[in-house]
């Protein structure tokens, strides 16, 4: 074989058949493989440490996508952030810092959507962070709350209006603290600065209204916003100052008669050296010294910037640049020039721009009057804008409402012309009393005659706004009110003052006045009524109108009762006031309408609260006269338990210091208290019941309210524990009263005869009652006192009912258990200074006639007795009486098992009377 032969032998050709598999290639590649599906759970679990919303986003994710160039995305993570914060609260506090710095710095955002998304998250977060927690961020809140008021485009401006809004309700005393700043930017929100043409040099930059056809809203409606949240802001800064007076009734600063807060003492306290009382020059609750230094106040080394608008310099320089442009917005709402002189009628827009300038302009008054040199502040604002206002504002005065709204229901206060209010709420009244306010606080005594023109105007209209008819409210009422006052001080002749007080008086007595409008005249009245008492030559102008006031007082009161304790304060407080300077009216109205105010049914003094009540027992001090039938009255309130004993004891010392034996070296008004109406008075609240309820009770039997001994004909009536106790602190009171009497030996035979004559003969008996006759019975009696043979039976028997009564209360019993000491001891002391008292008792004790149930409690009282150190004398010298008794127990007990409390009994006679010793006993027994 040649060699080409086997070279293609070793290369042969595969020959593939048709229908057969292709044969694999020794080096063939396997390509086929299996899959499983990987489970990993770890990276399907939310995150363990930051909670998540439903987008399962946390709180880094969300304020990450508030930098995200998408408007979108950022409206997207703003309503996630108010979904997971509304959803876990607690990560408010953990992240607060970045959740305001981020939600503050989309306030300048383009896109309106997101700045409303920012404005309802801003909203949400307002009611969850408190002020204290935002303090340390809010520059940075205000540093963007500025830069969208000074933006460029009018929608983020519009919008930083509502984040003005939040943040005023929210913190307004963080976002004064700023008000230099915000102020600025009120101004450039509806002003632009331009060269004043009446200066040559650039050095002055004066400001004009601004006018933006781009905006959605017109010119005047956005000046309307602007001032409305103008006012609001300058409302939180007169809100934050430190001296808070009253809206239309404040104090001047000058005045030397301010009201001060009374000091509280308890004599009672003072006496025991439990309080101790520290006088100041001035008094109140604010000490104040009188001394030529001064201390320099902390704003003043602040800068200008610091200090706001507490610094006078920085107040006049808003007020320059304000008041020109709200004199331009004035000039633009105001009536045409063709228009009536009175009743001008004012769209509802206009007439809600005009109140908006009248309102900051009166808040920047009130700022002025907060300063210490008030006086050269109020002679700037004259000098600089009596002129304009004048002639602007008091040209169409007064001003009304063009009221085109259809009433579906007729109203009568709707067709009084004070009545009217817009769709807005804004009544033309409130606006023209605004005027009144700001323009009156311009005028003095000094320039009077200058002023007489527009003050006739407001004073016309004051009085006819007051005699009117009207029902208005608290708000107009205070502004009212405020006006009147000061024209008042203007001009204080009675010629002047008369007619005013008069038209007030018109308005004080309408029906169904509201409980403010009520109280806001009653203090305008009072501090009239203390003005005018302060003068000299005060019975010369007193006002018939005041007086009169004054004696309805008292009537009202008793009208009032319950139905207003509030008001029912203020009416006592005044009343209080007047008597204590002797105004002769209102002392003949409160002696006129005593007995219906200290009724001790439906009385006004047991009808309203403690407080209430202890002024009005201050009262009865004052009362010219005070009848018989005035004390019965008293007598009833201090026993039925309707007042607190403490101030029960009060009354009497009131009456005892009125009555002829308080010892008074001078001589006291005659007749104010008869000396037997006072002994009346003191029996009367000794017995502490009535002659009707002594006579209810003779018809009750039985337990649990009567206590009955077959040895004793007084059976006792057992009072509730409450009733006790107080009828038992009256009762102190009262023998301290009647200890103090000079002449103790007639004391005790009138109180002697009214015993014999109301409680002799009764049946039943109130335990309180029993005891405390026996304590005055202790208090009075002395060698001169000769007791009537009626009196000493009585008295034994009401000593032997109440040990009776305390020898078998039950253990259990815990309300009649407190009662045992204070009766135990009014026994015990009767029966240690009346040796008859002793015997008369012993001598009732006949045994035969009683029970074998009472036996043991007869036997344990005697050994009580005997027991006892104070009676051993007197039990010594009745040992026949004793022996006796002892035997006539023992008869009874005669064939039976000697028990252990005859034993007893046995034991302690043999020893303190059978062998007499002299040594003297233990003081007291514990029983």
């Amino acid at each position: 074989m040649t060699k080409k032969r086997k070279r293609q032998e070793d290369f042969q050709k595969v020959k593939l058949k048709v229908g057969k598999k292709k044969p694999k290639l020794e080096n063939a590649t396997d390509t086929t493989f299996k899959t499983k599906a990987i489970q990993i759970p770890e990276q399907l679990k939310e995150d363990g440490v930051l909670p998540t919303q439903n987008r399962k986003l946390n709180i880094k994710d969300l304020l990450s996508q508030m930098h995200h160039y998408s408007p979108g995305v950022k409206h997207n993570a703003l309503l996630g952030l108010k979904e997971l914060l509304s959803q876990y609260p607690f990560v408010i506090d953990a992240h607060l810092s970045s959740i305001i710095s981020e939600v503050a710095a989309v306030f300048t955002d383009k896109d309106s959507s997101v700045r409303g998304a920012a404005v309802h998250l801003l909203q949400f977060l307002a009611s969850k962070i408190r002020a204290e927690q935002i303090a340390p961020f809010f520059p940075l809140v205000s540093a963007h709350l500025s830069s969208a008021m000074t933006h460029i485009s009018e929608g983020i401006q519009e919008d930083s209006l509502k984040v003005l809004d939040i943040l005023l309700e929210a913190y307004p005393a963080l976002l004064t603290d700023r008000s230099i700043i915000l102020l600025k930017n009120f101004v450039e929100l509806i002003s632009h600065q331009q060269l004043s043409k009446r200066l040559k040099s650039r050095d002055k930059l004066s400001w004009m209204l601004s006018v933006n056809p781009n905006r959605r809203v017109t010119s005047q409606q956005w000046r309307l916003n602007v001032l409305i949240r103008l006012k609001k802001f300058l409302q939180a800064v007169v809100d934050g100052s430190s001296d808070t007076e009253d809206e239309g009734l404040q104090e001047q600063k000058d005045s030397s008669h301010s009201v001060r807060n009374p000091i509280c003492i308890s004599w009672k306290l003072h006496a025991n050296n439990q309080q101790h009382i520290q006088l100041f020059e001035s008094g109140g609750l604010r000490p104040k010294i009188n001394s030529s230094f001064r201390l320099r106040s902390l704003t003043s080394v602040m800068d200008s910037a610091e200090k706001g608008l507490s610094s006078a310099e920085n107040l006049k320089g808003f007020i320059e640049i304000i008041i020109p442009l709200l004199i331009e917005c004035w000039i633009e709402a105001s009536p045409a020039q063709s228009a009536p002189i009175l009743g001008n009628l004012l769209e509802s827009e206009s007439q809600q721009l005009m109140h908006q300038v009248l309102s900051i302009i009166h808040l920047l008054w009130k700022l002025t009057k907060r300063h210490d040199e008030t006086y050269k502040m109020e002679l700037w604002l004259r000098m600089n804008y009596l002129v304009d206002f004048k002639h602007h504002f008091m040209r169409h005065f007064p001003y009304s409402l063009q009221d085109t709204v259809k009433h579906k229901k007729k109203d009568p206060c709707k067709s009084n012309r004070n009545c009217v209010k817009s769709s807005n709420n804004i009544d033309h009244l409130l606006l023209n009393l605004t005027l009144c306010d700001i323009m009156v606080s311009l005028a003095s005594t000094s320039t009077l005659q200058t002023d007489s023109g527009w003050l006739d105007m407001i004073r016309k209209f004051v009085t006819d706004t007051l005699q009117d008819g009207s029902k208005l409210n608290s708000k107009q009422v205070n502004r009212l009110l405020g006006v009147t006052w000061r024209l008042m001080q203007i001009q204080q002749n009675k010629v002047a003052t008369e007619p005013l007080i008069k038209a007030v008086y018109t308005l004080y007595q309408q029906r169904n006045l509201l409980f403010p409008v009520r109280t806001l005249l009653l203090k305008f009245f009072s501090r009239v009524y203390q003005k005018e008492d302060l003068r000299t030559q005060r019975i010369r102008s007193r006002s018939k109108v005041l007086s009169r006031w004054l004696a309805g007082l008292p009537q009202q009161l008793a009208l009032l009762g319950l139905r207003n304790p509030e008001l029912s304060n203020q009416l006592i407080d005044i009343i209080h006031s007047a008597a204590s300077r002797s105004n002769k009216e209102l002392l003949q109205s409160l002696q006129a309408t005593a007995a219906r105010i200290y009724d001790p049914l439906e009385g006004t003094l047991v009808l309203l609260p403690a407080e209430a009540q202890r002024r009005l027992v201050q009262l009865v001090y004052f009362l010219p006269c005070l009848p018989a039938s005035l004390l019965a009255c008293l007598s009833r309130c201090c026993i039925m338990g309707r007042m607190s004993s403490d101030l029960a004891a009060t009354l009497i010392g009131i009456l005892h210091m009125r009555s002829s034996f308080a010892g008074w070296k001078c001589q006291v008004q005659d007749n104010s208290v008869n000396d037997v109406d006072y002994f009346s008075f003191l029996f009367s609240t000794l017995i502490g019941f009535s002659r009707e309820e002594l006579t209810s009770l003779q018809g009750i039997r039985g337990k649990p309210h009567i206590s009955q001994t077959q040895l004793s004909p007084i059976r006792l009536y057992l009072t509730d524990l409450d009733q006790f106790l107080h009828h038992w602190a009256v009762t102190e009171v009262i023998c301290h009263s009647l200890s103090t009497i000079p002449s103790q030996s007639q004391c005790f035979d009138i109180l002697q005869t009214g015993i014999c004559k109301y409680l002799v003969g009764l049946v039943v008996i109130p335990d309180s009652t029993a005891g405390s006759v026996l304590c005055a019975i202790n208090k009075l009696l002395d060698q001169a006192c000769i007791i009537s043979e009626n009196l000493h039976r009585f008295l034994a028997s009401c000593c032997y009912s109440l040990l009776y009564f305390l020898l078998t209360i039950d253990r259990e019993d815990a309300e009649h258990l407190q009662k045992r000491d204070m009766l135990w001891r009014s026994c015990i002391s009767a029966l240690a200074l009346l040796p008859r008292l002793l015997r008369l008792m012993l001598q009732s004790l006949q045994v035969s006639r009683i029970c074998r149930e009472e036996l043991p409690v007869v036997a344990q009282l005697l050994r009580l007795l005997m027991q006892h150190g104070q009676l051993r004398s007197h039990m010594i010298t009745n040992e026949f009486l004793v022996q006796q008794i002892i035997k006539d127990i023992m008869t009874l007990k005669s064939g039976e098992v000697q028990e252990q409390w005859l034993t007893d009994l046995h034991y302690c006679f043999n020893i303190y009377l059978a062998s007499h010793p002299q040594t003297p006993g233990p003081i007291n027994t514990v029983y």
